[in-house]
């Protein structure tokens, strides 16, 4: 790893496939419904970081695979940490849709 990698988030494109690749697994938006609505990656939830504690009505198993983004990573981090304080047990923040390059849905 070289000292740049070091700064760097994590791959969204690499999570996105991992995200489809793992069985039961849910993949969750943390914009706002604004941003959600001006595109969002398919299949995705929309639950706002601000009002996260809603995902407990979408995901009811805590042991329930959780891929978290936002649109920079920053919320996604934040949100990742919230769940886990939850009690989910197996979350992982893939980073923003800014660096997406695959379909998005409107």
């Amino acid at each position: 790893m070289n000292f740049f990698n070091f700064f760097r988030g994590p791959d969204i494109n690499q999570g996105i496939t991992e995200y489809k690749d793992t069985a039961g697994a849910i993949l969750l938006d943390v914009r706002t419904p604004q941003e959600y609505a001006q595109g969002h990656i398919p299949n995705s939830k929309n639950v706002p970081l601000q009002s996260i504690e809603r995902i407990q009505n979408i995901v009811t198993g805590k042991e329930t695979p959780v891929f978290v983004h936002c649109q920079s990573g920053a919320r996604s981090r934040q949100a990742a940490g919230l769940l886990t304080q939850m009690g989910y047990t197996n979350v992982k923040n893939i980073g923003g849709i800014a660096s997406y390059t695959g379909k998005v849905e409107r």
